[in-house]
């Protein structure tokens, strides 16, 4: 009779058991809400909107991208230097930038294929020599706008062995406005702000050259949770959307 009173008893056991783990048991998760953090100035555009923001075209890009992930995101935008330190700290786990490899290899995932493409352009005045490697600054004057590295191009702008003047300006627009007046012979801006400004203000004999082409990537800390995976159906996803919906291109002449 014992012997049978413990076998009743085990099962009874095992189902109360379960029955504890079950309730304990994490329930399906929701996914962490991303910050995706973006420089105070931009490579795309110099409109705002009525709170100020640069209507930067890739936190347009995110929503759907996040929509279809079911990610909670929100976008925060930070001055170039705290938006790197919070991307290698973790406090900002997601963004889209250029140069991503070299400057968070460290600490973030990197989307294998690019998401977008920026130029910099080289305008000059017609019939002054083209510029269309960093090497052919030498000797020049050129305007630059504070806070842009240009891909690397400005420290070899600011190397005193160049030899190359640089006047910077505050912004777009006064930059532009520098050219026109006869400061430099060369603007060194990003193709689609400078278009921008040159519609709303055209300046005669304006051309310009090509000097470099780079690449947008996703970028994601290693940090969140299952962070390959998700990057993977990130890269899935964004090849899917139809980014010409806002990313336009400038003119090409």
């Amino acid at each position: 009779m014992k012997q049978n009173k413990k076998m009743t008893l085990l099962p009874a056991t095992a189902c109360f058991i379960a029955g504890l783990f079950f309730l304990n048991a994490p329930s399906h998760a929701q996914p962490e809400e991303i910050e995706y953090a973006y420089p105070d100035i931009s490579v795309w555009t110099t409109k705002k909107d009525k709170n100020g923001k640069l209507k930067n075209p890739l936190v347009k890009l995110a929503e759907p991208l996040f929509k279809q992930a079911g990610i909670p995101w929100h976008p925060q935008d930070y001055p170039a230097k705290r938006m790197f330190a919070n991307l290698r700290n973790g406090t900002s786990k997601f963004s889209m930038l250029v140069n991503a490899h070299a400057v968070l290899k460290g600490c973030c995932l990197v989307s294998k294929t690019p998401v977008a493409r920026v130029e910099i352009r080289v305008f000059h005045k017609k019939g002054v020599p083209v510029i269309t490697s960093k090497e052919d600054l030498k000797g020049k004057n050129v305007i630059t706008i504070r806070g842009y590295s240009y891909a690397g191009t400005l420290k070899y702008i600011e190397n005193k062995q160049n030899k190359i003047t640089n006047y910077p300006a505050p912004n777009h627009t006064a930059a532009f406005e520098m050219f026109a007046n006869g400061r430099a012979d060369y603007i060194i801006d990003y193709a689609f702000p400078a278009a921008e400004v040159l519609a709303d203000a055209a300046i005669e004999d304006i051309t310009f050259d090509s000097l470099k082409k780079t690449n947008v990537y996703l970028i994601l800390h290693k940090d969140y949770p299952d962070a390959v995976n998700v990057m993977q159906r990130l890269e899935e996803i964004v090849q899917t959307i139809n980014k010409d919906e806002f990313l336009q291109s400038p003119p090409t002449h």
